[in-house]
């Protein structure tokens, strides 16, 4: 497979995903003493090895760990962890634990990908604004809200009127030797958003598939991912977001229909994938910025660490890598779970083993990696 067809998909889950109940140790009387009011049973969970369950809501996930195609991390996250929603989530769109990074882990690697910017559409992101792990100095990427709605001043009913409207627009940013060095980046955005805008619109028109998705925002952005892959515009770097997944209060009913919306979604897309032929040309990576505590707080859960993340697709040796952090007191860290598996190690193997990108000069360091890709 060329390696030009390999596609990496990123869906954050904003707000800090409670591991625990994810990947549930149902087994261990500690999670049972500690979460009194959101503990989940034997009877609940849906087993995978006998000591660790899935949420109940996680059936299609379940479907896709059984044909070998999900990986699961566990204890992931970084030295001396932040509980700040904002830091944490910083710290792993740039990869940079220990000062302010400039740019994005994934612009970085666009950059390296397409350093002459040959494609507008290398990165895209699903979603409202732009995501800090895309953001990287003169590195293009789209921004996608709705694909069926996407395009530049489409509110234009008539075509003779948005017609002149987008000749006046090209004009407008167009090439001029006179501007200053803002004007110019400013015009450069403005073509490359009228490129991607134009093409963009055609993945959009030519997309036919059996599956129907669900009717939420991320089988919605899942879906639009989907058509743009399907296309072959060049796309290598998906994102989208899920959320909000900060459940201090109402976590069980919470975080079911968020596991049970996200599931779905995956179950859809990887079918859509597999009726296309392109299920092993796809590697999903889900993560968030943290976990959280290990003991509930009468309803939900509060800001922690030792979180969880997955990566899945048909190339992907799937099973638990990293290990399940012991709840004993002895072993939490100020009533957490202690991180024992750098998620830049994720990232790193990401890079290395499915997008071909050398991970030094994105990550800045060397980091041991998983065997996560096996089946290509």
């Amino acid at each position: 497979m060329p390696d030009n067809n390999k596609s990496l998909v990123v869906v954050q889950l904003s707000g800090g995903n409670d591991a625990m109940n994810t990947v549930v140790p149902y087994t261990d009387g500690i999670y049972h003493d500690s979460r009194a009011a959101i503990r989940l049973t034997e009877e609940q969970v849906i087993d995978v090895n006998g000591s660790l369950g899935l949420h109940p809501a996680m059936g299609s996930v379940k479907k896709l760990w059984d044909q070998g195609n999900v990986a699961i991390i566990n204890g992931i996250g970084y030295p001396t962890p932040n509980r700040s929603h904002f830091r944490s989530m910083d710290i792993w769109h740039t990869a940079v634990s220990d000062s302010i990074a400039p740019d994005g882990w994934l612009g970085r690697t666009i950059r390296e990908m397409d350093p002459n910017h040959e494609n507008v559409l290398t990165g895209v992101n699903f979603g409202l604004g732009l995501p800090r792990s895309l953001h990287c100095k003169e590195v293009p990427v789209a921004s996608v809200g709705n694909l069926d709605t996407y395009g530049l001043m489409t509110d234009i009913k008539d075509t003779q009127n948005r017609d002149y409207a987008l000749s006046f627009f090209s004009r407008m940013y167009g090439p001029n030797s006179g501007r200053d060095a803002i004007m110019e980046a400013l015009g450069q955005n403005g073509i490359n958003a009228m490129i991607g805008a134009d093409i963009l619109r055609g993945a959009n028109d030519s997309y036919a598939s059996s599956v129907e998705y669900a009717d939420n925002p991320i089988s919605n952005n899942l879906r639009d991912i989907a058509k743009v892959m399907f296309a072959d515009i060049g796309t290598r770097i998906y994102y989208a977001q899920h959320g909000s997944f900060d459940t201090h209060a109402g976590e069980l009913m919470n975080h079911e229909k968020l596991w049970s919306d996200l599931s779905v979604a995956l179950g859809d897309f990887f079918d859509d994938l597999k009726a296309h032929g392109r299920d092993k040309d796809v590697t999903v990576l889900l993560f968030s910025e943290f976990g959280r505590r290990i003991e509930d707080n009468g309803s939900g859960t509060d800001h922690g660490s030792g979180g969880v993340a997955f990566v899945m697709g048909g190339s992907v040796n799937g099973g638990f890598f990293g290990e399940q952090p012991s709840l004993e007191i002895s072993e939490q860290v100020e009533g957490d779970m202690r991180f024992n598996n750098d998620f830049r190690s994720t990232y790193a193997t990401l890079l290395d083993q499915w997008l071909n990108v050398d991970p030094y000069p994105i990550l800045g360091d060397h980091y041991e990696q998983h065997e996560l890709i096996g089946k290509v």
